[in-house]
């Protein structure tokens, strides 16, 4: 029989107790009978209900006593009173005091199983609620992936399906593209959340110090070794371990790697009693590893299939324009809070030079950029001139006509109105919150253009 919830009745006449158990059990709920009140509330002391059905006027403790006990101990719990007709006014009293509805005497059977279905799924939608609030707070200020751009949503779609599994999983892009962001996405998308999420980057260290960093060492396993040490692999039992830059990792390293994820199992440097580990491993490059591997280069090919449980490729920014100006709002809002400054905007023109700039860092290219500019902006927009400079000297290279003209600033406006609003899918509120102008001079600029009536909106 499924669960719906549980629900205790609290009703000390005999054969009204026994034909409201009988109804609610076949509704499917887990159902607690009591004909005292009083050892209803010592009961209430010890266990939690969804829903509480009471009588209002009984003999020991009467439903207000009750309904205040449940108000007390479990807030989410809804109280529902059954009372005689005469004192309807008492019941419609203790709905002001927090009961979730009443049922008059004599009442119809149908009547009680629909206050109790509501009450219940007021609750379940409340622990769903609750359940959600958690999840945003659990990752809130830890991982934020800002993106509109459909390729990247599909590739979100697939992190968020494997983020619950324990597979490996290869992440490339070129540099600045977030593979790390997308790693901690993934991490605290996961069952593993509440443990470790460590990150090296193998080309910062070389053979020894990585070997050191990843495997620990034992007291004396070489000179200056003083105590015992763990690693990093170590250290992340129980979470996710990031390999940044995987390619880079000499061959002996290599063999060293895939003992652990095949044994789960590791040597501390000068020790010889292994140790378990558990651990995901989620490795990153800015290389095609299957092109890599292939071409003859020292990454092992058993090494990579074990690696490369699920691929994920993260596009570079230039293939992804339409998540330039969300990014830089976010990134504005980010910086102006960091440096407490009042820059609320970007000018337009600055926004479609930005757009339209190919971004060889990638993200973080354009993130410094937007720092910059926050830090020498002196009133609430950052302008033209706050660009770096060889930015701004690709301005004209970036907006000329191929064998033509260059193009007027309001031939510039246009295209730029035109792709906010397809990027936006035609939505002007959020075109023109984009545009840094009110929807008002938005829909001038549509009119005087003549793109009223051929662009969709909300």
């Amino acid at each position: 029989m499924r669960n719906n919830g549980r629900i205790l009745i609290i009703e000390d006449e005999q054969a009204g107790l026994k034909n409201l158990e009988h109804v609610m059990k076949k509704e499917g709920y887990e159902v607690t009978g009591m004909l005292s009140s009083v050892e209803a509330l010592r009961l209430l002391e010890q266990k939690e209900f969804d829903v509480v059905l009471t009588d209002l006027r009984m003999e020991e403790a009467d439903g207000v006593e009750v309904l205040e006990k449940c108000r007390g101990l479990y807030p989410d719990t809804e109280v529902i009173m059954i009372t005689a007709y005469a004192s309807v006014p008492s019941a419609v009293e203790t709905m002001k005091k927090g009961a979730y509805d009443y049922i008059a005497k004599p009442f119809k059977l149908d009547d009680v199983r629909r206050v109790v279905k509501s009450a219940v799924e007021r609750v379940g939608l409340r622990k769903e609620v609750a359940q959600l609030r958690k999840q945003l707070e659990r990752y809130e200020g830890k991982v934020k992936i800002i993106t509109q751009n459909e390729s990247m949503r599909r590739l979100l779609e697939t992190a968020n399906q494997i983020a619950p599994t324990d597979c490996n999983v290869l992440i490339t892009g070129e540099s600045g593209t977030g593979k790390e962001l997308l790693a901690r996405y993934i991490h605290f998308m996961s069952r593993r959340a509440e443990g470790p999420f460590l990150a090296v980057n193998c080309g910062a260290l070389t053979e020894e110090l990585l070997a050191n960093e990843l495997f620990g060492h034992e007291k004396g396993a070489f000179t200056g070794a003083s105590s015992s040490k763990k690693g990093l692999i170590e250290a992340a039992s129980g979470g996710t371990l990031f390999l940044d830059e995987i390619t880079e990792m000499s061959p002996g390293m290599q063999v060293k790697l895939l003992r652990v994820i095949q044994e789960r199992e590791l040597l501390r440097l000068g020790s010889t009693t292994p140790v378990k580990v558990d651990v995901r491993i989620l490795a990153a490059s800015n290389r095609d590893l299957h092109e890599f591997t292939a071409e003859g280069s020292s990454f092992r090919k058993d090494l990579y299939y074990r690696l490369n449980v699920i691929s994920l490729n993260i596009p570079p920014l230039a293939e992804r324009r339409d998540d330039i100006p969300l990014l830089c709002q976010y990134f504005l809002t980010k910086h102006s809070a960091l440096m407490k400054k009042d820059v609320r905007e970007i000018a337009p023109e600055a926004v479609g030079l930005l757009v339209n700039y190919d971004f060889p860092g990638n993200v973080r290219e354009l993130e410094n950029v937007i720092e910059r500019g926050v830090a020498l902006a002196s009133g609430e927009a950052i302008e033209m001139a706050h660009l770096p400079d060889d930015l701004r000297d690709l301005d004209i290279r970036t907006f000329r006509k191929k064998g033509s003209r260059y193009p007027s600033l309001e031939e510039q406006e246009i295209a730029y109105i035109r792709w906010v609003l397809q990027a936006t899918g035609g939505n002007k509120s959020m075109a023109a919150n984009i545009l840094g102008i009110d929807r008002v001079s938005l829909w001038r600029k549509l009119k005087r253009y003549g793109m009223g009536e051929n662009q969709a909106g909300t």
